[in-house]
């Protein structure tokens, strides 16, 4: 399965300040940043594998853009408020495009571009946001271990275990 790189996007990177995919950052995004064919999601074995191999048992779709996300501008500040959460965020793009932002070990933000066919895993306890790029549409697919979890936990969220577990994880300490 080739790995996606990483890149550099300047939509709606606030606060101002440069994203980078510079040198060996030590940022916990599992390597399934990865392509997939979104066009057979329904019947996909690697998707299946992924799935058994990591114990996804839950998913569901979500369409963001205007005329179909109820409270779209609502949901869209939400998105890109920074947060965590205390399970893994797992999404899986099957039409359109966005951007993770993600904080490295500096507590710099590194942008990642998303598009159709790629998918995602952002570790408990890392802070990240969500925006949609200029075409301000995708749909995509969240996968779960068990139950659905969705509560974002804005910064500043460090007393949490996740986010402690995460920071040891950083400075090499897990």
């Amino acid at each position: 399965m080739p790995l996606k790189t990483m890149k550099v996007c300047p939509r709606h990177f606030v606060p101002t300040a440069e994203a980078t995919t510079r040198g060996p950052c030590r940022v916990d995004v599992w390597s399934s940043h990865m392509k997939l064919d979104a066009d057979k999601y329904e019947n996909d074995p690697e998707l299946e594998q992924i799935r058994k191999t990591r114990n996804y048992s839950w998913m569901d779709i979500i369409t963001i853009c205007k005329d179909s996300l109820p409270n779209y501008e609502e949901k869209i500040k939400m998105f890109f408020e920074e947060h965590l959460h205390l399970d893994e965020e797992i999404r899986y793009i099957l039409e359109g495009s966005g951007y993770f932002d993600v904080r490295d070990k500096e507590d710099k933000w590194i942008r990642i571009s998303m598009e159709k066919g790629d998918m995602i895993t952002l570790p408990a306890g890392i802070y990240h946001r969500f925006t949609l790029d200029e075409k301000n549409y995708v749909k995509a697919m969240r996968l779960f271990v068990g139950e659905p979890v969705w509560t974002p936990y804005n910064r500043p969220a460090d007393h949490f275990d996740a986010r402690v577990q995460y920071v040891k994880f950083l400075e090499g300490t897990a």
